[in-house]
């Protein structure tokens, strides 16, 4: 059986990514892999990218549908169908592509050093200039070079260091052990943002090892992305910013009061709060009606959002 699973959560509208994704696996150096798609009821039928595999490559793949249940849900998904043989879950967005090294990397760099938890670079276009390579963090971060070529990295204080700022983790160059992928799960209901980050948290911190690949192992890709297809006026940007909250407060449970953690945790949520009432006060002043609804919900669960409207209502009156 194979030592990895692939899993990508499927949900497109445009022909071609799909299949331009799996390519990429296929081209992979490692080739003891099987795949688990998960359609995600996509506006494009998957059949579409599939049809033109060659048949060897399309009896590694096996494709699970279901109703949309979000990029969490998806994931899953697939990690409920992993079998009992396999050593290493991979993920890769439908829209990414891995370098064709990826995989290789991985399973010898996990297997050398004894890490359950793994992720590498990202590279990709100007739209995605927010990522950095792993070898950045040697000039604000106390690391430890565990190797040197390949540079291999180790955060002693991880979950420190990744929500002071997470911008160098990405879902499609990560890679995580057996310990990992049979008990941790994504919070399916936060469909609009921060369900990776969550989900990053907690593999480092049930993990016995995180270490970190310098190289890339993916490029960013430009297809159906649900995060950065939301800007501050479309309708959806409540959802999104209160997704945020719920995963940031979810994640201020996971650390004890005072430590730094949780101070990174409680700027990120004031950020979620100050973002959201700007967009309803644009609304405002636009003559639209405010979303009152889901600012009822936010307000039962995070009293302090009045707080934020009130401060953010002074601050208006006074300039």
């Amino acid at each position: 059986m194979a030592k990895f699973t692939v899993i990508i959560p499927y949900y497109q509208k445009q022909a071609g990514i799909l299949r331009r994704a799996l390519e990429s696996v296929f081209a992979q150096t490692y080739q003891n892999f099987d795949i688990i798609i998960v359609d995600d009821q996509s506006p494009f039928p998957i059949e579409g990218d599939l049809d033109s595999l060659p048949e060897e490559q399309r009896t590694r793949i096996s494709v699970i549908k279901q109703p949309n249940a979000g990029p969490g849900g998806a994931r899953n998904t697939g990690l409920n169908n992993v079998t009992a043989q396999t050593d290493f879950v991979a993920f890769l967005d439908s829209d990414d592509l891995w370098t064709p090294d990826h995989l290789q990397n991985a399973q010898e760099t996990m297997t050398r050093f004894g890490a359950d938890c793994y992720w590498a670079s990202i590279t990709g276009g100007d739209a995605f200039y927010y990522h950095y390579d792993m070898a950045e963090l040697e000039k604000t971060e106390k690391v430890t070079r565990l190797s040197e070529s390949p540079l291999v990295l180790e955060i002693p204080e991880f979950p420190k260091v990744m929500l002071r700022d997470w911008s160098f983790l990405h879902l499609s160059c990560m890679v995580i052990g057996r310990r990992l992928f049979e008990t941790i799960r994504f919070e399916a209901e936060l469909r609009l943002a921060a369900e990776d980050v969550l989900y990053f948290c907690d593999c480092a911190i049930a993990a016995q090892r995180v270490i970190l690949f310098n190289e890339p192992g993916a490029v960013r890709g430009e297809g159906v992305n649900i995060f950065h297809s939301i800007d501050s006026d479309s309708p959806q940007f409540l959802s999104q910013q209160f997704n945020t909250w719920v995963a940031l407060d979810t994640l201020e449970g996971r650390f004890p009061r005072r430590t730094p953690e949780a101070a990174s945790i409680h700027s990120y949520k004031r950020t979620a709060r100050k973002q959201a009432l700007w967009s309803q006060a644009r609304l405002v002043k636009r003559r639209k009606m405010p979303q009152f609804n889901l600012l009822a919900r936010w307000v039962w669960r995070d009293p302090r959002l009045l707080q934020s409207a009130l401060q953010l209502a002074v601050g208006k009156l006074s300039r």
